[in-house]
């Protein structure tokens, strides 16, 4: 097989690669030439694509993006790429999944500290070859739910712990509204600031959503979801809303509002809004390692649904870098404290 690879965004049919991507069996949102758009337009983030061509088909496809916290010395000290969701190749074939592989690596090795791929299909088929690459299969969970029944299934599901709190919510007076703007979106940023300054987790600069917000020509993928309290916000759920499936991105709420109990009604009320919406699965976003306790993990499954093991690659490009990043990163988590 000739395969042809090509590594500018530019120089890749978006047509074309919209359309591979859509019809792919693994197919998702972030492996779209819009998510590229809205990466290129981000701070901190530059995207990286691999795109295999035989003659003049697309049959392969590789978006990555780099992320990193800082600028200069500091910002080579937190560089990684995610492929989140990828690579997509013609019937699952490894000799173009090698291809794109390889010219990846060549790009990519110098740029960054490791390289994770989040699988959110089954890459069974690929766990040799990637092992092969210098990628090692680490187990990640994740929790879906089957919108395909009916709301009083999916109600039964909900532990009654979880469904007390969701009517508690409403006696409380919390609300649920959708949007898709800007404006609902700078709304949103200081509740998921609150949160993951808390959380000590790293959130990615607000111009990554307003880029898939206004990059996607009125049918962006982005969708946010509120909940108010006395007219205020208390609680936000930021989903990407693609092809058939919903995926919770980020989400939380203020600390001084939990009592009204916006955690627990606005998963819920995605899950009916996806569900009326013709969506087949609702995506939690991950639920950690198995084995290891994890509180959003719990959390979450008190939602029901199905955990689901498809687990993480990791390539580490610079050793000794990856051992200064990580005690910079526990650095990092005190001064948060």
């Amino acid at each position: 097989m000739n395969i042809r690879i090509v590594t500018k965004a530019d120089a890749i049919d978006s047509k074309k690669w919209d359309g591979f991507v859509y019809n792919h069996p693994q197919g998702n949102v972030f492996q779209t030439p819009q998510m590229y758009a809205a990466y290129s337009a981000t701070k901190n983030y530059q995207p990286i694509v691999v795109a295999g061509y035989e003659e003049d088909s697309l049959v392969g496809i590789l978006l990555a993006v780099v992320q990193k916290e800082y600028k200069g010395i500091l910002g080579k000290l937190s560089a990684r790429s995610i492929i989140w969701g990828g690579p997509l190749v013609r019937d699952n074939d490894i000799s173009i999944l090698e291809e794109l592989m390889n010219e990846y690596s060549r790009i990519v090795k110098h740029k960054v500290i490791y390289t994770q791929i989040r699988n959110i299909f089954i890459m069974d088929w690929a766990k040799n070859d990637f092992k092969k690459l210098g990628y090692n299969y680490e187990e990640h969970l994740n929790i879906f739910i089957d919108l395909t029944k009916s709301e009083d299934e999916l109600w039964k599901e909900v532990h009654s712990k979880r469904r007390n709190e969701i009517r508690r919510a409403t006696k409380e007076g919390t609300s649920f509204t959708e949007f898709s703007d800007c404006d609902a979106l700078k709304k949103s940023w200081p509740i998921l600031k609150d949160v993951y300054q808390r959380a000590k987790l790293p959130l990615p600069d607000i111009s990554l959503f307003q880029n898939i917000l206004a990059r996607a020509g009125g049918s962006s993928p982005l969708k946010i979801f509120a909940a108010l309290n006395s007219g205020h916000w208390i609680g936000v759920l930021l989903a990407l809303c693609w092809r058939d499936r919903v995926i919770n991105w980020y989400a939380g709420a203020f600390q001084k509002d939990l009592s009204k109990y916006p955690n627990d009604l606005l998963p819920w009320e995605v899950i009916l809004w996806a569900k009326r919406n013709d969506y087949k699965t609702f995506d939690f976003g991950g639920a950690g390692k198995p084995g290891v306790p994890y509180g959003v993990r719990d959390f979450k499954l008190k939602f029901g649904g199905e955990l689901v093991n498809f687990g993480r690659f990791q390539k580490t490009h610079k050793l000794l870098a990856m051992s200064i990043a990580k005690l910079g990163f526990r650095f990092w988590q005190k001064l948060k404290r």
